[in-house]
């Protein structure tokens, strides 16, 4: 295991590019110690802890086209437009077994990103401690109107993305010297600006949690920030970044699974374009062991 920070963002199914980025990661047995996961960044990471390479993917092209998973006639049964109960139920107890012996005993730090409710705060949860660990990655995952509320430890959250869209800062103050980004975006994307729909449905919704509507009309804005310093700390040399070198033109509740399976190959090409670089930067030997001291 090499002492570092993983950091994946969001981005619902966006996230298939994340997954063939840490697919190729665990085939060149590249393990850092500690691995944080905003919404579908959470979902990905998951697999990555449990060491399963190619899952994240099989269930997103398996199933996105199947309702018990992806459907808006799940926010009439169940709140959400992503069935969590299909997926952490009968999906990954069946269909496509999650090896939870292994995500539980792996020595990985993993921590899951997701925004308090009544106070439009991330808040950050970490596999072994917290006691309802699933439910803090369903929150981390449930997108603001398309899901309802999650209740972890009594309080309740929605998607981690809406006041913490890229916890890189998170491995910053956890005193991590190497840190390794996953984004979901190309350089140079930025949030436009609400449309006044969004804004409205928004602030119609969510009045009587004027906190967590203020995060969410600061969405773009916080985002954007985020893009310019994490182009400021790759600059320095204090993170490393992989992202797609082309513009991302899957949505997140993309259903067309040639355009999914086409953005994990991007992930899968450049991960294995980077991966001696990425080395280099851990401190590793090319083998992919670490360099002793």
């Amino acid at each position: 295991m090499t002492e570092g920070a993983l950091v994946l963002e969001g981005g619902s199914l966006r996230g298939v590019f994340t997954a063939g980025v840490l697919d190729v990661l665990m085939e060149k047995e590249i393990e850092l110690s500690y691995v944080n996961g905003v919404s579908a960044g959470s979902m990905a990471g998951m697999s990555y802890i449990s060491k399963q390479i190619g899952r994240t993917i099989k269930v997103n092209l398996d199933y996105v086209r199947d309702k018990r998973f992806l459907s808006f006639r799940n926010m009439v049964k169940n709140r959400s437009i992503f069935n969590f109960d299909f997926l952490f139920g009968e999906l990954s107890d069946t269909l496509v077994p999650f090896d939870y012996d292994t995500f539980h005993n792996s020595k990985q730090i993993f921590e899951v990103a997701a925004t308090r409710c009544k106070t439009g705060k991330p808040e950050y949860f970490e596999k072994g401690t917290c006691e309802d660990f699933i439910s803090a990655v369903k929150a981390s995952s449930s997108i603001p109107i398309l899901s309802g509320m999650i209740s972890v430890g009594g309080k309740k959250y929605l998607d981690g993305g809406c006041s913490m869209p890229i916890a890189y800062q998170r491995a910053i103050d956890l005193g991590y010297e190497k840190i390794v980004v996953v984004l979901t975006r190309e350089r140079g994307y930025r949030k436009p600006p609400l449309d006044q729909w969004t804004k409205r449905g928004y602030e119609r919704y969510f009045a009587p949690l004027p906190h967590f509507l203020k995060a969410l009309e600061e969405v773009p804005d916080r985002y954007n920030r985020m893009q310019e310093e994490i182009d400021r700390l790759e600059e320095a040399g204090r993170i490393y970044v992989i992202r797609p070198d082309k513009h991302v033109t899957v949505h997140r509740t993309e259903q067309d699974k040639r355009k999914l399976q086409a953005l994990y190959e991007d992930g899968r090409r450049l991960a294995e374009s980077q991966v001696e670089e990425l080395k280099v930067y851990l401190g590793m030997k090319a083998e992919g062991k670490e360099e002793t001291v």
